[in-house]
């Protein structure tokens, strides 16, 4: 078994999107290779009903599948499907643009005004970027969430995990996406596939990710890797990308730490990405934004 090094540590970066929504972003746009097949995620916890209640108005997607993971507050879609719904702290919605579709997503707070959750953007290969538009909505109780006997807790948002598959079914990727929980001081090992890109992006507490790659001082004997100076302790909107290998480890701090961990298979294709359309060459994105302005973007 070998432990995946850290590659990268990196700070969400404040950025405004929709009609002025204040949210994190972990990564996407400009080169997001080393995230393949991921192109985004972005962090819209707020606790300023101001900074968010403008939301995502109607807009279009094609060539990519979105995931959002709602921790609290609610969010009110609709799509040119015909789907209509909100989904509340825990479900999950799954959105497959394919060829093209129009949507809006509208945040609203809980009582105490927070909006918290999290959205993936999840690339479609070239041979899929084209097909018909797919949505799903998960509720919390379809969501499996597994104890182990350490108390760590995995809340198994797609893909499999610990032996259990998550309800999220049909992603072109293959996206593992996890919500692990490590209780204060643990040190936990978690699978990850070598085949797979992974990154974790930390939400609450703090710990610090084993970086076998670093130049770590040789420990005494009962003395592991956890306990020498260079790791870098990964706090709240902290990502931390990872090298290749088969397992994650993680120091827990003193109030544990809370992270998703995702991976998936890297498509390995060009990528031309304007806005919210993903296609695979500027011809195709240039045809995309030209259906646009004819209005012959959504296809029957």
């Amino acid at each position: 078994m070998s432990i995946r090094p850290i590659k990268r540590l990196i700070k969400a970066k404040p950025t405004l999107e929709g009609a002025g929504v204040h949210l994190r972003r972990a990564f996407g746009f400009g080169n997001t290779s080393e995230f393949d097949p991921f192109l985004l995620l972005d962090d819209f916890r707020n606790d300023i009903p101001s900074d968010y209640l403008a939301g995502f108005p109607w807009h279009p997607h094609r060539g990519i599948e979105t995931i959002t993971y709602v921790l609290a507050g609610t969010v009110e879609h609709g799509d040119s499907l015909g789907n209509r719904g909100a989904i509340a702290a825990g479900d999950i919605q799954w959105m497959t643009a394919g060829r093209g579709i129009i949507h809006q997503e509208m945040p609203k707070g809980d009582q105490t005004g927070r909006m918290h959750g999290f959205q993936l953007w999840a690339n479609l290969p070239s041979s899929l970027k084209m097909t018909a538009p797919r949505y799903q909505e998960i509720k919390a109780p379809e969501v499996p969430e597994l104890t182990d006997d350490d108390g760590t807790v995995a809340r198994i948002v797609c893909g499999e995990f610990w032996g259990k598959r998550g309800p999220v079914e049909g992603i072109a990727a293959d996206p593992i996406y996890v919500d692990v929980a490590v209780p204060p001081g643990e040190r936990k090992r978690l699978p990850v596939e070598t085949t797979r890109h992974a990154f974790a992006y930390v939400f609450a507490g703090d710990g610090k990710f084993c970086n076998a790659s670093g130049p770590l001082a040789v420990p005494t004997e009962g003395v592991g890797w956890a306990d020498t100076a260079p790791p870098k302790e990964a706090d709240n909107r902290s990502l931390v990308l990872f090298d290749s290998g088969d397992e994650v480890e993680v120091q827990a701090g003193e109030d544990g730490i809370r992270f998703l961990l995702v991976s998936g298979k890297p498509l390995q294709e060009p990528v031309a990405w304007y806005g919210p359309i993903v296609m695979n060459t500027q011809e195709e994105l240039q045809q995309a934004f030209q259906e646009l302005e004819k209005g012959t973007f959504l296809k029957s």
